[in-house]
């Protein structure tokens, strides 16, 4: 099962950390020290590719619920109906002109969203 990053994968800030606190989505740039990204510092930011796959754990899990209580046909709708998880690649435009491709999951995209809005 493929995980996202929530890292800087190119560009400015290459390697860095992406990190959620307290809904404030920000780049790691080394200790104490982070880059929020927000209105007030992201000029554009743009959603190159969003990825969607079920959730293993989740699959397997409903599926056992779904077998005990309504036999093979509840084993089946409780696997297809895993929960999806989200990885998004986003292009970060900054307002100093720097650049930077992002690659979150769905908490820190959400969020990442809202604050630059």
């Amino acid at each position: 099962m493929a995980k996202a990053k929530n890292a800087v994968i190119a560009g400015d800030y290459n390697g860095k950390a992406v990190i959620q606190s307290l809904g404030i989505v920000s780049i790691s740039l080394g200790w104490l020290n982070s880059l929020a990204l927000n209105s007030q510092s992201v000029e554009s930011y743009e959603l190159i590719t969003d990825e969607h796959r079920k959730s293993a754990k989740s699959g397997i899990t409903r599926g056992i619920v779904g077998g005990a209580l309504l036999g093979p046909v509840g084993m089946l709708a409780g696997g297809v109906s895993a929960k999806s998880k989200g990885i998004y690649t986003v292009a970060i435009q900054f307002k100093d002109g720097k650049k930077s491709l992002l690659e979150v999951d769905d908490k820190i995209y959400k969020a990442l969203i809202k604050n630059c809005f």
